[in-house]
């Protein structure tokens, strides 16, 4: 690589969430929603495209903005904003775009002739006389689309299912036809939601109600596995792969951290619950602390894992700027058994690179992996430790220009005492100096562990330096060897950290 590869993958100032990665030829592109630095809602951008040579996963290239919110004829204002989409080649060999807007519970499709260019409107997805999908009586509405093609089929998956929602049975598969917009085979439930995660008989009866008190056509797939989903039934956040003869089926779950997955050799149906692949707060991941015990700030979740260059990934997103709606997009490398099964993944700071990060040189405080306080929570909150940046994104994706929102600009705020930073891997070989560039009115010093409860190795004292970016140096004593660094605050006031540099 021409650099270090970290999380998140993108520029500090690019916020692209809900990350569905592909490989089209020898690039890997990523797609998903937009969001802005300091947003106020979810999506507020047009869809954009990143990609990367797949010899080289650190030199991400912007592509554009591939599709406009107001390049649909049914938001030609631009009053709605783009959902997370998906995209597939068809049996055309061209690349389509499925989406859906925030106000509508249709599915609509855009398509190109190259996996990043200027995307055009094409059409609705609809049944054979015309009824888009989603207007049908008894539908249950549309949202985050995925999307598989094989052959001259098309598997649309689709749904949203909020705790509680009775009137949502659970996420649908649906097949089209080569046109990539004519249904052949129309919805079935596959996945169950919260309310239907329950022993076959019990999930029967309740679901066959629901069909009949909503007029719902929709078929079931065979419910005698909707059990093994409880605690972790579908919520929303579609993502298809297959691998080898299997398909998995990824979303988020009724928790919304976390990624999970379910496998079948059958696309429309007959999927079992497999496990969970990553939490965006680490919860579940008992290797360096309890599985109770979340150690970032998390909230909605949504990506797909993609085979890149014989190595597989899962694509997921963090939460920045104490907010639901300013999400990067992360990624960690899993592994997939000789079973099928797909163990839990820590969420770490090295991402997409070739193994650990060398502890040389300067790097960027936003690359934390794990921030908490002595009180974790699960969830984001503003009065909460953050990443942030100064200065505001620019809506089509490229950087904006002025010195206030430079790739340098963003920094983790909030830092009060007992807040923990933790970054893994680095490798460290004879590191004997640790300094940090901090500012803000804080008074106390930097405890540096390789373990967040661990031994203290070493100390950095800070300096007041109000609005001014100040360098603090202190000796450590870390043994050679891959583990993670953990900086804890022991101190008074409030504090930003922008960086830190192995010595």
């Amino acid at each position: 690589m021409k650099k270090n590869a970290f999380n998140p993958y993108l520029p500090s100032w690019e916020y692209v969430p809900d990350g569905e990665p592909h490989v089209f030829g020898d690039r890997l592109y990523v797609y998903g929603s937009h969001d802005l630095a300091h947003g106020y809602v979810f999506c507020l951008g047009d869809y954009i495209c990143w990609s990367a040579p797949l010899n080289d996963l650190s030199d991400w290239r912007y592509e554009g903005v591939i599709f406009r919110k107001e390049d649909d004829p049914i938001n030609k204002e631009g009053r709605m904003v783009l959902y997370a989409p998906d995209v597939t080649q068809g049996p055309d060999g061209r690349y389509y775009i499925y989406y859906v807007y925030d106000k509508i519970n249709i599915v609509s499709v855009a398509v190109c002739d190259s996996p990043a260019g200027k995307y055009s409107f094409y059409g609705y997805v609809h049944y054979q006389d015309g009824t888009r999908l989603g207007e049908r009586k008894g539908d249950m509405p549309q949202f985050d689309p995925a999307v598989l093609c094989e052959g001259e089929k098309t598997y649309l998956y689709t749904a949203f299912c909020g705790n509680n929602m009775k009137d949502r049975i659970g996420a649908m598969a649906t097949v089209l036809d080569k046109d990539m917009l004519t249904i052949i085979e129309e919805p079935v439930v596959i996945v169950p939601g919260d309310c239907y995660s329950l022993p076959e008989k019990e999930a029967l009866t309740a679901a066959n109600e629901q069909k009949e008190k909503a007029a719902c056509p929709y078929k079931l797939s065979s419910v005698n596995n909707w059990a093994g989903f409880k605690n972790h039934a579908f919520f929303e956040a579609s993502s298809i792969r297959k691998v080898g003869d299997t398909y998995y089926f990824v979303y988020s779950s009724q928790v919304m951290h976390e990624l999970c997955y379910a496998t079948s050799k059958n696309p429309t149906g007959d999927f079992v619950y497999g496990g969970v692949i990553v939490s965006n707060c680490d919860l579940g991941i008992s290797s360096y602390k309890k599985a109770d015990m979340p150690a970032a700030y998390g909230a909605n979740n949504h990506g797909g894992f993609e085979c890149i260059n014989g190595k597989y990934f899962i694509f997921y997103h963090r939460h920045t700027n104490g907010t639901w709606f300013s999400r990067q997009g992360c990624a960690e490398r899993i592994y997939i058994q000789q079973d099928g099964s797909i163990p839990q993944v820590e969420i770490t700071s090295a991402g997409l690179n070739e193994g650990p990060l060398k502890a040389e040189g300067e790097y960027p405080a936003y690359i934390a992996c794990n921030i908490f306080t002595d009180k974790p929570s699960m969830y984001v909150a503003p009065d909460f430790p953050k990443v942030s940046q100064d200065g505001r994104d620019k809506m089509d994706g490229s950087p904006y220009e002025g010195p206030a929102a430079a790739e340098d600009s963003s920094y983790i705020m909030g830092i009060v005492n007992k807040t923990t930073l933790g970054f893994k891997y680095f490798e460290f070989k004879g590191l004997r100096r640790i300094s940090v560039k901090t500012r803000g009115y804080i008074h106390g010093e930097f405890e540096v562990r390789t373990a967040w409860d661990g031994k203290l190795l070493g100390k950095i004292k800070l300096r007041d330096s109000s609005n001014f970016w100040e360098e603090n140096t202190g000796e450590v004593e870390i043994p050679d060897g891959i583990s993670p660094l953990y900086l804890t605050f022991a101190g008074s006031g409030n504090g930003y950290l922008k960086s830190i540099k192995f010595e």
